[in-house]
């Protein structure tokens, strides 16, 4: 499988090979879906959490005697029968929802989020990813530049998620308060990272380094 890789100024560079077992696997939807609901739910923030009636405040001593008053018998103003005790059977921060799923499931859903992200045309593959001053100008010009190129046309505009690794600080400085640019390290990215946003832009060494991975 062959893919154009451009310099920032969205000129062709170079073609490079790419192996067809990382680039070039099949769709297969129950697979994905699996990984994604387990990568969303492990992702999932715990936030519902109600008090039993071993947490609320109060209680430390029967409210009144056993008998002799007429009224039915307590033994704690934290009972769920009282208005303000606990609650029984609710929401709690305990809970976990991460699903686990096998490290080779996972690393095959990866490499087939690549290979659809690769044939629908949305992964840019570039030289390099550098700005050297570090100045969001510089960067904004360059994604104008590269949103000339064809299948890539909305690159630049607003809202438009994209992921792009670069590994200095200065064009991290130069990206950052691009709107809709997401940076990370290319070893980060996931399965779910591919499929959530629009464009993948990454270096050549990235995606040459994909590629062994397998």
């Amino acid at each position: 499988m062959k893919v154009s890789v451009y310099n920032l100024e969205a000129k062709k560079a170079e073609t490079l090979e790419l192996p067809e077992n990382v680039f070039g696997l099949a769709w297969n939807p129950d697979l994905m879906y699996q990984v994604i609901e387990s990568m969303r739910a492990s992702k999932r923030r715990v936030i519902a959490h109600v008090k039993g009636r071993g947490e609320v405040r109060g209680g430390g001593r029967k409210p009144w005697k056993q008998k002799g008053t007429g009224r039915a018998r307590h033994g704690s103003i934290r009972s769920p029968l009282w208005t303000g005790g606990g609650v029984t059977h609710g929401p709690t921060k305990d809970k976990i929802y991460a699903k686990k799923i096998n490290k080779k499931v996972r690393k095959k859903a990866f490499f087939i989020a690549l290979s659809k992200k690769l044939s629908d045309g949305e992964i840019l593959v570039l030289d390099t990813i550098r700005f050297p001053d570090g100045k969001t100008k510089k960067a904004s010009h360059a994604l104008k530049d590269l949103s000339k190129i064809k299948g890539f046309e909305k690159l630049s505009k607003k809202g438009t998620k994209i992921i792009i690794s670069p590994v200095d600080k200065k064009s991290v400085l130069a990206l950052r308060n691009i709107p809709g640019v997401k940076i990370m390290e290319a070893r980060n990215v996931n399965a779910l990272d591919l499929l959530s946003n629009r464009y993948i832009m990454m270096t050549k060494d990235d995606i040459i380094r994909l590629g062994k991975v397998s």
